[in-house]
């Protein structure tokens, strides 16, 4: 019904930059927005930044600065563009859509299967 992928991850060195995607299929439901969180091992997943209606951002204080979430409403995709990266930015990265059902709900259920970050030092 929707399907959510991102791709775009990889290993780079500390200072380096990736650009993360994220693509919908979304069926007959809207894209209000994007969230991109990331999850550590051993730690909880952890909100990253958000895209909204009108393309109003919100950013984890860990990334301000550094990380541009934009989004592509022609070809229902988010993109996470990461500068400036650190050794703590190591992470499986996710994707949630942020969706409006034919019925005008909120459904945030739909999550990308992640893609690995890896930063060296």
């Amino acid at each position: 019904q929707v399907q959510v992928a991102e791709s775009g991850g990889g290993l780079v060195q500390a200072g380096g930059s990736l650009r993360l995607s994220c693509r919908v299929s979304k069926s007959t439901f809207t894209i209000h927005g994007f969230y991109w969180y990331r999850q550590s091992p051993g730690k909880q997943r952890e909100m990253v930044a958000h895209i909204g209606s009108g393309g109003i951002t919100n950013y984890a204080d860990f990334v301000k600065g550094r990380f541009t979430i934009s989004r592509d409403d022609d070809n229902d995709k988010g993109y996470l563009q990461m500068n400036n990266l650190k050794p703590e930015d190591t992470a499986v990265y996710y994707c949630n859509a942020d969706l409006t059902s034919p019925l005008g709900y909120g459904v945030r259920d739909y999550w990308g299967q992640g893609t690995q970050v890896t930063v060296s030092s």
